[in-house]
Order: structure tokens, then C-alpha cells, then sequence
């Protein structure tokens, strides 16, 4: 069972004196069979009181307001975790019997927020070039990794091709993106045959293989297949998620798992630095991540009441 050590640093630094930061945080690993988060220590500049709830999709969201004049606000997350592999997946059911199953679940919940499609004028094309003429030959484990491994081998991975406003019909005509891209796209493509998928946002912690979206927050999706359960795809490295894989949040898209957002009143222009490091238990976690903190140009602006929302999820894209 392998135990990470995970810190996770955003940083806000003023123009001027801002007030009434409020903020909303999903940085608190899920825990289940499958994780077990030892220890989380989180350090707030002016170490306001977080209030913890649990969302409509079961993610632990803490929210806080710092309401003093600062110039600079740092959010802190520091978490151990043991992860646990999964059994190994099962096919035994009839083809059939799997899809009739599916089938029975469509107007229930929580499956039914999860096969509701997101904007996207290119659907009928998608229909036609992806999934034509969809039949029941292969079972929905089959099918789910076929379209999988079509997002790795049809989509190339390019870092800052797109930005998290950049729509699925953009992404589509590029045949490119990063992982945010990748996994929205397949989240179309198998709520399109009728199997429930949902959004998954996380880390992948180091294998030294080099896959894809190391260092940085990851998103992958998980699919619901009869008699497995929820079963974790990763389409930017074209694998069955496993002991690697670290879950933050769970949700219908990227909108929902955002592991920060924030209103502040006060000076518009800011900078904001990101950064993640993970380690393994013998590793020494880097007391300093300034290494791999990206940093957002000063942004001006003439509110008095700024949203650092957009520009939070702008680099915050998840790699």
C-alpha cells in the first residue's frame, strides 16, 4: 500500500490591500476502502476558521472568509495518504443483462447527472465518427476501454493549447489538449452510448515512468460498469486507474471539482502562483514548492468587487 506525502500551494499576491476574501476549497482527499488519508494539515494566511461540509456529490468542501486587508493570501494543503489497489475487474455477466442493466438505471440517481451531456454543437458528428451505429456487441467494460484508448491515440496532449474556457467543440476540431481536455471528451463519448461517467479530479503520484500529469493536479473519469462499480479511466495515459491515482473530488465536469475559488473586494490587479509537489513516504516532502509554483501575470482591472475565479481555474487547468 503505498503512502504519499502531497502539498498543494496557491498563492495570491496584491497590487494593493484586498478585504473580504471568501473562498471555497475541495482539497481534502476522498476517503474510502480505497484511500485513507492519515494526516492534513491545512495553512490559511490569517488562519480563519474553515467551515467543512459535504457536497451533492459527496466531496468534503471547506469554505472560509478572511476578511482583514491583506496583501498576499496562501492556501496550504499538506496530506499523507495510503492508497489500496482495486480487485481486479470482472466481465463475467452476460453482454446483454449488462447493457439491460444500464438501461434501468438512466432516470435514476445519482447516475442520471451523470449521462446528462455538456454543450456541444459537434455531437451529431461525434455520433457518426466515434460511436456509429452503436450496438451491443461488445459489454460496456469492452466498449468503455476501446473509447478510452480512442481519446489517447486521436487526441494529442499539448500543454497550453487550450484554456479552461476553451468549449468541447474547440477541442474537438484540435484533436488536442491536456488531461482536463482528454477527460471531458470521453465523458462525452460514453454518455453518448448510455454509460454513466463522472468527472474525477486528483494527483497522480510518481511511478518515475513519466506519465503524463505528474507534478500538477490531474482529471481522469470514472465510469459505472455493472458488476465493478465506479471504474477509473485515466485517457491521458490510456490506463485503468490504480494505487498511483490520488482522488480529490468527483462531479459532473471540472466546474464542479475546482480546488479553489474565491471572490475578494479591493485592488483587481494580482498574482497568482500554483504549485504541487508529491512525494513517497521515504522521500522528504519539499518544505518549499517554488520550484514548480506557475506563476499568472498581473492582471488589472477597475472593480472594486473581483472574481479570481476565472483567472484561479486559467491556471489551474488541470495537466
Amino acid at each position: 500500500m503505498p503512502r504519499f506525502n502531497i502539498r498543494h500551494i496557491t498563492k495570491y499576491t496584491y497590487e494593493g490591500p484586498v478585504r473580504d476574501s471568501a473562498n471555497q476549497i475541495i482539497l481534502y482527499p476522498i476517503k474510502d476502502e480505497y484511500q485513507e488519508v492519515m494526516r492534513q494539515d491545512l495553512f490559511i494566511t490569517g488562519e480563519p476558521p474553515v467551515e467543512v461540509y459535504k457536497d451533492y456529490y459527496g466531496n468534503e468542501v471547506g469554505s472560509f472568509t478572511h476578511a482583514e486587508p491583506h496583501t498576499a493570501l496562501t492556501i496550504d494543503s499538506r496530506v499523507e495518504v495510503i492508497t489500496k489497489q482495486r480487485p481486479p475487474l470482472k466481465d463475467e455477466t452476460g453482454r446483454e443483462e449488462q447493457w439491460d442493466q444500464l438501461e434501468r438505471l438512466r432516470w435514476q440517481a445519482p447516475y442520471i447527472d451523470f449521462l446528462k451531456q455538456e454543450q456541444f454543437d459537434s455531437l451529431r458528428e461525434v455520433l457518426e465518427t466515434v460511436c456509429p451505429g452503436h450496438s451491443r456487441s461488445q459489454t460496456p467494460l469492452e466498449a468503455a476501454r476501446q473509447l478510452r484508448t480512442y481519446v489517447f491515440n486521436e487526441f494529442k496532449y499539448i500543454k497550453g493549447i487550450t484554456s479552461v474556457e476553451s468549449t468541447l467543440d474547440e477541442v474537438w476540431r484540435l484533436k488536442a489538449g491536456v488531461c482536463q481536455d482528454f477527460a471531458h471528451m470521453l465523458l462525452v463519448f460514453l454518455r453518448q452510448i448510455r454509460i454513466p461517467a463522472r468527472y474525477v479530479s486528483g494527483y497522480i503520484c510518481p511511478n518515475h515512468n513519466g506519465m503524463r500529469g505528474e507534478g500538477a493536479t490531474h482529471a481522469w473519469i470514472e465510469a459505472y460498469i455493472p458488476s465493478n462499480g465506479w471504474v477509473g479511466l485515466d485517457p491521458t495515459n490510456n490506463c485503468v486507474t490504480d494505487d498511483l491515482h490520488v482522488r480529490l473530488a468527483v462531479g459532473r465536469s471540472f466546474s464542479d471539482c475546482s480546488p479553489v475559488r474565491g471572490t475578494y473586494k479591493g485592488a483587481a490587479g494580482q498574482t497568482l502562483e500554483v504549485g504541487v509537489s508529491v512525494a513517497y513516504e521515504a522521500e522528504k516532502m519539499a518544505e518549499e514548492v517554488t520550484t514548480t509554483l506557475a506563476v499568472q501575470p498581473l492582471v488589472n482591472g477597475s472593480s472594486d468587487d473581483t472574481n479570481s475565479y476565472r483567472r484561479y481555474m486559467e491556471m489551474m487547468q488541470q495537466q
